[in-house]
């Protein structure tokens, strides 16, 4: 299985519900690091796993939804806590969508799966895998 990752990050706030978060049930930002690993198992016909430059470019369409933004003002996750897992499936479900979409061309067309990994800290981050 051949794989390729690009990286970007996001700065989002929020806050979270339940004893079990502590501090962290108050207002609070955090800087996500995000990786997002394409996999395939053969190289295309141009030996690439997928176009570096449009991967990237749907990365940073896909984070600009959440960067910047206080997470517990939209809508979408009302009612959720929008832990650095929670988050790693986001990105995985909005990415998927765009590679359904043929926003990554041809290169997109043969990925079987994909990771993304969301990094909070060097000491902690958090993954969502799937098919794709």
């Amino acid at each position: 299985m051949y794989s390729l990752t690009v990286r970007d990050h996001m700065m989002i706030a929020h806050s979270f519900r339940g004893e079990i978060f502590g501090p962290a049930q108050a207002l609070h930002g955090a800087t996500y690091v995000v990786d997002v690993t394409f996999e395939r198992p053969q190289l295309d016909s141009d030996d690439l796993i997928v176009d570096i430059g449009l991967a990237a470019t749907v990365l940073k369409d896909v984070l600009a939804e959440f960067n910047m933004k206080n997470l517990d003002d939209l809508e979408a996750f009302q009612g959720r806590n929008t832990t650095t897992e929670f988050m790693a499936r986001q990105v995985f479900d909005r990415m998927a969508a765009a590679i359904a979409a043929g926003r990554l061309g041809g290169t997109g067309e043969g990925l079987t799966g994909m990771k993304v990994t969301l990094g909070e800290s060097h000491t902690a981050w958090a993954s969502y895998h799937g098919s794709l």
